[in-house]
């Protein structure tokens, strides 16, 4: 099983839309501050109206400085000259009912989100700062009280019709109305309002008594919609549709075939086609997703020649089965490309909403039974490394006993941190054997803790509580996730049966996973939280108590006192140095909940495409297949020629 489709966007990206907000995170990444810092000024400028000193400038990143100049000519990772056309295909599993991206009801198809832009656009290498997209220009003041957005006069949708500041305002307003709960709440809170100034100019306004995280660049990338169109279709932004609004971004729906094909075609007049920051991007004609009804039909497919490109996340598949024809005749190649951000949370997570998990102890003898070390070497090839930290291998990772200023972090915030996570190292991972699956000493450890938590084994063998409530998992599995996770699931339940506990591991269509995961109808689940390297006011939406009832970002529903303290204070650090000591103790501080069962990750991608695509080197934060790649004409003929696709 896989987190939500990734589209053709940076993965912070992806996390703002999954969101309803282009900027759920502020990120800033620690680890790229000495590589990607400016070599030359970012031309921001400063001027002075009476007290108040207004910054204008061409993006915005928190910390104030931009990787690239006001007058940068392109990204420096791209291929300025690389050909345009061609066809790349992917895959995705399961079934789709509508083409909105941002229904709250149904499947929405993949890459729906493709079709639309907002003000501020990223780079890939510039992990701090975002760049005027549909704005040209920006300036607000020194408080971050209020942002004016400068745009473009030349953009406009796909429909021909401009885009203009009225279209802003309404999009802002639209995702407010009719947008996911989680997001509604929050934004409601931090923007004030948002006014269309003229035609081309648009201010939006922040409350004053709050953090200034998360504020110009949230607003500055939210998706922009026609007005136009949603007045006069009276479609709504939460329906399911096949309707597709107009959008003005580089590409736009061609057609698609119910659950089985989607296929997006690039804009022969896109806008912003020769813009710094899309000089080189966008180079396929068409975007074709195919639709299967499983990982195993899809990973068929592939071999076949039915998609051309894949995102491998079987382990089982990597190690034993890319020996294929096409593998053997050169055809298709096999490649680990680098992520330079941290992989997602991603593990077996507890519905903390129920009464059975409200003791730690239940929920620690629950993850004494995942044998880590034996699934990895029996099941998935020894490819993986067991997860501890929700910043995993980065300086973001808590270590040992806080001293310096994570120790000064952890003390500033008084009582309400416990003394273990002052005085001793983060909760750390178990070690299981790899030799057995049953490792003794870790069930014997497992079965005290349940036994002090008062859920006692019957003649049965199974544990009940005094008021004769069965200890059972109740744990849904997408029928269109990978079937390497199946096998795991099936030993860990061995394990599970072995201390008392009754596991119930029930595989559901994809639209009914839909609707029991959002509606949190399940004792345990597979899934996750997106991974970052900054703060930012998201944090709330994944850990913060205010949404925890019905975040779609927050699956394990954590409510807790601790964590929301040190978001709030996080979202208060004025300095690089005070933000990393305090993601470093909400690190400690999620460890130490015990929302879930950490489980695998590896630290890059594992990818196979048809050798008729070509590509740059990656950049730090985007694998980038669908936006800097290019199609080869002269390889795509050979392997036609050849017979390798269909």
């Amino acid at each position: 099983m896989q987190l939500p489709f990734q589209a053709p966007l940076s993965r912070r990206r992806l996390l703002a839309l999954g969101a309803l907000t282009a900027a759920t995170f502020a990120f800033v990444a620690p680890d790229a501050r000495a590589q990607e810092a400016p070599s030359e000024p970012s031309e921001t400028t400063e001027s002075a109206t009476g007290d108040e000193k207004i910054i204008k400038s061409h993006g915005y990143s928190y910390f104030g400085e931009l990787k690239y100049p006001a007058d940068f000519d392109h990204l420096d990772f791209v291929n300025v000259d690389a050909p345009k056309g061609g066809d790349i295909a992917i895959q995705a599993s399961g079934t789709f009912d509508s083409l909105n991206p941002f229904t709250v009801k149904g499947r929405a198809g993949a890459l729906a989100s493709t079709m639309y832009e907002s003000l501020l656009g990223e780079a890939a290498d510039d992990y701090n700062g975002s760049y005027c997209l549909l704005c040209e220009s920006l300036e607000y003041d020194e408080g971050k009280t209020w942002v004016i957005f400068h745009m473009r006069k030349d953009a406009k949708f796909s429909d021909g019709t401009p885009l203009t500041a009225h279209d802003v305002v309404f999009s802002h307003n639209l995702f407010i109305e009719q947008g996911l709960p989680s997001y509604s709440a929050g934004v409601k809170k931090r923007v004030l309002g948002a006014e269309a100034l003229d035609d081309y100019t648009v201010k939006f306004t922040f409350a004053t008594d709050i953090s200034r995280r998360s504020l110009i660049d949230q607003v500055g990338a939210t998706t922009v919609f026609s007005k136009k169109w949603f007045e006069e279709t009276g479609a709504r932004l939460d329906e399911p549709r096949f309707e597709t609004s107009p959008g003005s971004g580089p590409y736009m729906l061609d057609s698609y075939d119910v659950n089985r094909r989607i296929t997006y075609k690039r804009n022969p007049d896109y806008w912003g086609k020769d813009l710094p920051l899309n000089k080189g991007r966008y180079n396929f004609d068409t975007i074709r997703v195919e639709y299967f009804a499983d990982e195993s039909a899809a990973f068929e497919a592939f071999k076949a020649g039915e998609y051309t490109f894949r995102i491998e996340t079987s382990s089982r598949q990597w190690a034993t089965q890319y020996d294929f024809p096409a593998i053997q005749a050169g055809h298709v190649v096999k490649a680990e490309l680098p992520d330079g951000i941290p992989p997602n949370n991603v593990g077996f997570v507890f519905n903390l909403g129920r009464e059975k998990f409200k003791d730690k102890r239940v929920r620690e003898a629950i993850a004494l039974a995942y044998n880590f070390e034996w699934t990895n070497e029996s099941l998935q090839y020894g490819l993986f490394k067991h997860r501890e930290s929700y910043f995993q291998d980065t300086p973001l990772q808590a270590n040992g006993v806080p001293t310096g200023e994570d120790l000064a972090f952890l003390e500033g915030l008084g009582d309400l941190v416990p003394d273990a996570l002052k005085s001793e190292p983060p909760v750390g991972i178990h070690v299981s054997s790899p030799e057995r699956l049953n490792d003794r000493g870790n069930l014997r450890k497992a079965m005290k803790l349940l036994d002090d938590a008062g859920w006692a084994v019957g003649d049965d063998g199974i544990r009940r509580n005094a008021q004769g409530e069965v200890l059972s998992i109740d744990f849904p599995i997408n029928s269109a996730s990978a079937s390497s996770l199946e096998p795991v699931l099936d030993n860990y339940a061995l394990n599970l049966k072995a201390i008392g506990i009754r596991p119930d591991f029930e595989k559901v269509d994809p639209s009914q996973y839909t609707n029991r995961s959002r509606n949190r109808e399940y004792d345990m689940v597979y899934d996750g939280y997106r991974a970052g390297l900054g703060t930012g006011t998201g944090l709330m939406q994944m850990y913060g108590s205010s949404e925890a009832a019905f975040s779609v970002f927050n699956p394990a529903g954590l409510a807790s006192d601790l964590v929301d303290q040190i978001i709030l204070a996080s979202l208060e650090t004025q300095s690089q140095e005070e933000q990393d000591a305090s993601l470093r103790a909400l690190d400690r501080a999620l460890r130490y909940e015990m929302l879930m069962v950490p489980t695998w990750y590896k630290a890059g991608y594992w990818v196979a495409y048809y050798d008729m695509f070509e590509h740059p080197d990656i950049p730090p934060y985007d694998l980038g297949y669908l936006d800097f790649w290019w199609y080869n004409a002269d390889k795509a003929a050979k392997l036609k020629a050849a017979g390798a696709m269909r």
